[in-house]
């Protein structure tokens, strides 16, 4: 993690977009891989942590079966990091805290999208915005009961260099449980 810590520092400094961005990976109740980009909202020791609405595909998913896998690329720094491991519902104190920290439009948000279902038109969603936005006036916005985090505690992670002639460079760290050593190894390209 202290690897995965400095190579984030780098591109925040390089990247153009959200250097946080990653692609999350889980299965569905059939076993299909499912991907999309959340954005990373904090890392140390324990994993990488990000936040959404537990009723969503990817909420729903991660509760029936807690493994993923995520991807950060950055391609201005020509790396990209792999993360496969467990996942586990942050605690009440982190949500809240994290969700106080979102602006106020975003966590209005948070009450009105139904997350992942379907959505009649653009104006249904902005109907439902006006509506909480109105219900919560200037007050306080508490953290919906639905919406909260997740931390992905990995087991597996590989650094990946871009090298020259395509000889990149891939280490990998594995344990067999979060409280295990690292071993490291070297892969070909």
């Amino acid at each position: 993690m202290k690897i995965f810590a400095e190579w984030l520092q780098l591109a925040e400094k390089s990247e153009v977009n959200d250097p946080t961005a990653m692609a999350l990976a889980s299965t569905d109740a059939d076993g299909m891989p499912n991907i999309r980009m959340v954005l990373m909202r904090g890392h140390d020791q324990r994993g990488i942590a990000f936040y959404t609405n537990f009723e969503s595909a990817k909420g729903a998913e991660l509760l029936a079966s807690p493994r993923a896998a995520a991807c950060f690329h950055w391609k201005s720094l020509r790396k990209a990091v792999r993360f496969r491991g467990t996942v586990s519902a942050v605690t009440d104190a982190e949500a809240d805290a994290y969700f106080e920290s979102r602006p106020r439009g975003s966590r209005i948000g948070a009450w009105a999208s139904k997350q992942s279902r379907p959505l009649e038109s653009r104006f249904a969603l902005e109907k439902e915005v006006a509506r909480y936005a109105a219900k919560f006036g200037t007050g306080a916005i508490p953290r919906p009961p639905y919406w909260s985090g997740f931390r992905l505690t990995p087991l597996s992670i590989e650094f990946w260099s871009d090298g020259l002639f395509r000889l990149h460079d891939r280490e990998r760290y594995e344990r067999q449980a979060a409280d295990a050593a690292w071993t490291v190894s070297r892969l070909y390209p």
